[in-house]
């Protein structure tokens, strides 16, 4: 885990992007009629997607997410007595619950107002989100959970690797 604010930017960049990356794919996968859809998209429209869409998870759960599941962690665990990988649960769950409807907010206003050739009335945003958010939360959820965390952990352990210091054997500090 990050010890200091370089390794909790870096930590936090390898967590937006790794979510942003399958939850980009995911939504064009639905988007397009499935899976093999995307073999047919373009990919320089979903790499520069994204791109913005990272930097904006990481903003978000810089500004809130983080703490948002920090505090839904404190209030439902004990980490002087429960089990810390339960606790690092809750916390993953708390973040999830706040920052997918916030990213589904976002992307709702992004991509069927902002960007959307044909854009949808101001009150036609309610349901669209619901839509997103619905099909995006299990998704997320397990994402984070399964994929997401372990995979930024391992990253983050091979990038800020201790240096092991060998101790000398015995028979060489004869």
């Amino acid at each position: 885990m990050p010890t200091n604010k370089k390794e909790g930017i870096v930590f936090g960049l390898i967590m937006s992007y790794t979510m942003t990356t399958w939850m980009e794919l995911f939504n064009s996968a639905h988007n397009g009629g499935g899976f093999a859809s995307l073999a047919d998209a373009p990919l320089g429209r979903t790499v520069v997607e994204i791109l913005f869409l990272g930097l904006i998870v990481f903003v978000v759960s810089n500004l809130f997410g983080n703490k948002a599941g920090a505090a839904f962690a404190a209030k439902h665990s004990h980490p002087g007595t429960d089990n810390p990988y339960f606790c690092k649960l809750l916390r993953q769950a708390g973040t999830v619950a706040v920052m997918c409807p916030t990213m589904s907010f976002i992307a709702t206003i992004l991509f069927q107002i902002v960007f959307a050739e044909n854009p949808i009335s101001p009150l036609s945003i309610l349901p669209v989100f619901l839509d997103t958010l619905v099909r995006n939360f299990p998704i997320a959820f397990f994402w984070n959970m399964f994929v997401a965390a372990p995979f930024t952990g391992w990253l983050f352990g091979k990038i800020f690797a201790e240096k092991k210091v060998r101790v000398p054997s015995s028979a060489e500090m004869d």
